[in-house]
């Protein structure tokens, strides 16, 4: 079983504090705050993070599926936007968009759009994240939006 590592350090109170992130891997660390949690403030915070995990974690399982149904996928280019809401006891991710645009010859647009239904569903990211709602909009290279 393979385990990941990341570490957080938070100094100070809710409002006024600072604090900063860190993967395992060494390759990120940055600083969040209040502001760049709640506001629009720079830095990262715990949300951004999730979704550029959900994003990569989707497009590497398209790309499987894609792999392992014949077709040979060129690019896939995922953006995912968590949004963070208050609810009755504080706040929570109530909702993840996803929208990813691919290119792959020699495939359907129905088809693709159930591959990419797949990958929403089984990706381990998605399955982290079963209590909160995932909308995926899936389209083709070149396929105008509807």
């Amino acid at each position: 079983m393979t385990i990941r590592h990341a570490k957080a350090v938070w100094e100070g109170n809710l409002k006024e504090g600072k604090g900063n992130l860190e993967l395992g891997s060494g390759v990120f660390q940055g600083a969040y705050s209040f502001r760049s949690r709640f506001e629009e403030g720079i830095g990262t915070n715990p949300e951004e993070l999730i979704a550029a995990a959900l994003a990569g974690c989707f497009s590497m399982a398209l790309a499987h599926i894609l792999t392992e149904a014949g077709y040979v996928p060129q690019k896939i280019v995922t953006a995912a936007k968590a949004h963070l809401g208050a609810v009755r006891n504080g706040f929570a991710i109530n909702i993840i968009e996803l929208e990813t645009e691919a290119t792959v010859s020699g495939i359907e647009t129905n088809k693709f759009r159930q591959y990419a239904e797949e990958a929403k569903t089984n990706c381990p990211v998605s399955k982290a994240l079963a209590g909160t709602k995932i909308e995926l909009m899936a389209k083709l290279k070149g396929e105008s939006h509807e």
